[in-house]
C-alpha cells in the first residue's frame, strides 16, 4: 500500500506560496483602487476652486480699472468675499480628506507637532507657551501632516513699545507743555536753534559789495 497523495488547498491544509501571493496582489489592487478613486475625487473638488480662483482674477482687474472710489469700495468687497468662498472651499474639501488645522494657540510646545520660529517675553504665560502661529499646521486623522511654526513665551518682562519718530525741532511752548518730551539734560551742551536762510538775513563781506555808480548830472 501507497501512503495518501497531498492534499489539494480546498482540504482545509496551509496555503501554498501562490495563493499567498495572489492575496497580497489582491489587496494591493484593492488598496489602489482605493487610493486612485480618493485621488480622482479630490481633482475633481480642485477644479471647482479653480473656477473660483479665475473669477477671483476677473475681479482683481476689475478693482484695478475702477474710476470712481464707489467702484473701487465695490470691487474690493467683492474680491474679499471671493476670497473668503475660495478659502472656505478648500477648508471642507480638507475635512472631506480627513485633513484639519490645529489650534495650537495657548498650548504648550509640543515638538512632535511645532517648530519654533521665534520668542517673545511674556509675564503672564508659563515657558514655552504657544503665543500664536506664523504658519498654521495641519493633521491628517492622528498624524501631523505639517508641523506649525509658532512663536513661544519665554521668561521676562513684556517688550515695551517702540516709540514713534520725535521731530527734529519742537517750539519751546510744545517742550514745555508736552510731558512724552524729555528736557535736555544740563550736561548735554544745547544746540542752537536752525533758521531758514531768509531768517538769518546773512550780510554779504564788504568787499563783495557793489559799488554805487555816481548819479549822472541831468
Amino acid at each position: 500500500m501507497t501512503g495518501p497523495g497531498p492534499l489539494p488547498p480546498d482540504a482545509g491544509g496551509p496555503p501554498s506560496e501562490l495563493d499567498k501571493l495572489r492575496r497580497r496582489v489582491a489587496a494591493l489592487s484593492e488598496k489602489r483602487e482605493e487610493a486612485e478613486a480618493r485621488l480622482q475625487a479630490l481633482l475633481g473638488s480642485l477644479l471647482s476652486l479653480d473656477d473660483v480662483l479665475a473669477d477671483t482674477r476677473l475681479r482683481a482687474g476689475v478693482l484695478y480699472e475702477a474710476r470712481s472710489a464707489r467702484e473701487t469700495t465695490s470691487a474690493a468687497l467683492a474680491l474679499g468675499e471671493q476670497i473668503e468662498a475660495a478659502h472656505l472651499m478648500l477648508r471642507v474639501e480638507f475635512e472631506r480628506h480627513d485633513v484639519r488645522p490645529m489650534d495650537v494657540v495657548g498650548r504648550a510646545l509640543d515638538p512632535a507637532e511645532m517648530r519654533v520660529v521665534g520668542t517673545e517675553p511674556h509675564p503672564g504665560r508659563p515657558d514655552g507657551t504657544v503665543l500664536r502661529e506664523k504658519l498654521t499646521g495641519f493633521r491628517r486623522g492622528s498624524a501631523t501632516l505639517r508641523p506649525a511654526q509658532v512663536v513661544v513665551s519665554v521668561p521676562g518682562p513684556a517688550p515695551e513699545p517702540v516709540p514713534g519718530p520725535v521731530p527734529d525741532h519742537v517750539p519751546a511752548s510744545e517742550a514745555e507743555t508736552d510731558p512724552d518730551l524729555d528736557p535736555v539734560s544740563d550736561s548735554v551742551r544745547a544746540q542752537p536753534r536752525r533758521t531758514t536762510r531768509a531768517q538769518r538775513r546773512l550780510l554779504r563781506k564788504p568787499s563783495v559789495r557793489r559799488a554805487r555808480r555816481p548819479r549822472r548830472a541831468g
